[in-house]
């Protein structure tokens, strides 16, 4: 029997398997969309090598997963009756963290979040009714708690249908929850909902640098217009696989939802802004509050434009929301559950923006090895003759 998992191509996804592959020892079905076996190979590795040299890259896949070459929004995910059965029949439990983040697309929401999440949610219930599913775990967000401001928020009080959503992610991620709930009522559900994941606190090398963009911007701004004593929720990706994987493999966790977020630990933008003004030897900016209305509208104009300028200013339009709410949520379930609270945003933020401006954020990825295939043909010839 084996743990199904999607988004295993992506950026937290990679530190799910990682988690998965280290510290248990569970098979893995992982849904890949490609054409062939070996692109499905190299888009994990791709995403995996931010934690695995390639010879064990190469033993984890070999040994421990099997790959589905299927489409999350695909009825029966594109596969054919055998490969579905097959996934069906061997699925012992669920991970979801497929998810689109794309906030200015209503439609790739819609499609990714509701209709994949849908697909999934009906294999867990062909493989409850076949044999009995362990869990589904179904990986959310604080988002789906809406709009906000100046608030401490716990599990049980994010779902506030009459607020307003911030955006497309935000709505179908809530509705994504609701889905599990209503048409999974027999089955062991636990939700988890990271805040802003940014960076681990462990190294400084990152793959994923959206939200690392907004902040190399905010961070060369002389003038910010923001509340010097404004709290935001960051947390680094290694907490929030851990705790995922961690309370995913456990008998009994205490909850059925988690906030993996810093909770009453998050900083002010003050305090950010001094450890990497001190790390970077650079000048500290002044705070402008009264300029949050002409820099939201500056924004919105330049993110209009094209190139590199236009670019960051809509990752900042994308962003300006969770920027600006002064929330944080409670995370005194997973660091009861877990032992430990997550390191601080300030202690490695600088090194992480160092990583980024010097690799123009882009993760430095390595090419397959081009005799990787060969080697691993005459290996089964040889285990053959």
């Amino acid at each position: 029997m084996a743990i199904f998992v999607t988004g295993s191509t992506g950026y937290l996804g990679s530190y799910i398997v990682a988690g998965l592959f280290t510290e248990h020892r569970e098979s893995l079905n992982l849904l890949v969309r490609a054409k062939t076996e070996q692109e499905a190979r190299e888009r994990l590795w791709a995403s995996w090598q931010l934690h695995f040299e390639f010879p064990e890259f190469i033993e984890h896949i070999d040994t421990r997963v099997r790959i589905f070459r299927g489409d999350l929004t695909n009825e029966r995910f594109g596969l054919c009756d055998d490969e579905y059965h097959a996934l069906v029949d061997t699925t012992d439990s669920l991970i979801h963290c497929a998810a689109s983040l794309n906030r200015k697309s209503e439609k790739q929401c819609l499609n990714v979040n509701l209709r994949g999440t849908l697909e999934v949610i009906q294999l867990a219930r062909r493989a409850q009714s076949r044999h009995g599913l362990r869990r589904y775990s179904h990986v959310s967000t604080v988002a789906v708690a809406g709009k906000r401001q100046n608030e401490i928020v716990t599990e049980d009080a994010s779902i506030d249908w009459s607020r307003s959503d911030y955006d497309p992610y935000a709505r179908t991620k809530k509705f994504c929850e609701h889905m599990a709930n209503r048409l999974l009522p027999d089955i062991s559900k636990t939700i988890f909902r990271p805040a802003i994941v940014l960076g681990d606190s462990r190294r400084v090398e990152t793959s994923q640098f959206d939200m690392v963009r907004a902040f190399h911007v905010l961070a060369r701004m002389p003038v910010l217009p923001l509340r010097p004593h404004d709290k935001i929720d960051i947390v680094p990706a290694n907490f929030v696989g851990k705790a995922i994987v961690t309370i995913h493999q456990k008998d009994a966790p205490g909850h059925g939802i988690y906030h993996l977020s810093s909770g009453m630990g998050s900083q002010t933008y003050l305090e950010l802004t001094d450890a990497i003004a001190q790390a970077g030897g650079m000048r500290r900016p002044v705070f402008s509050p009264w300029l949050g209305g002409p820099f939201s509208s500056t924004v919105n104009w330049v993110a209009k434009r094209s190139g590199a300028a236009g670019y960051g200013a809509s990752l900042l339009k994308v962003f300006w929301p969770y920027l600006d709410w002064n929330t944080v949520f409670d995370n005194s379930r997973v660091v009861s559950e877990l032992g430990e609270a997550p390191v601080k945003f300030s202690t490695y933020a600088y090194p992480l923006l160092k990583f980024s401006r010097d690799h123009k954020f882009r993760y430095p990825a390595k090419p397959w090895p081009p005799n990787a295939t060969l080697e691993k043909t005459a290996a089964k010839g040889r285990a053959g003759a």
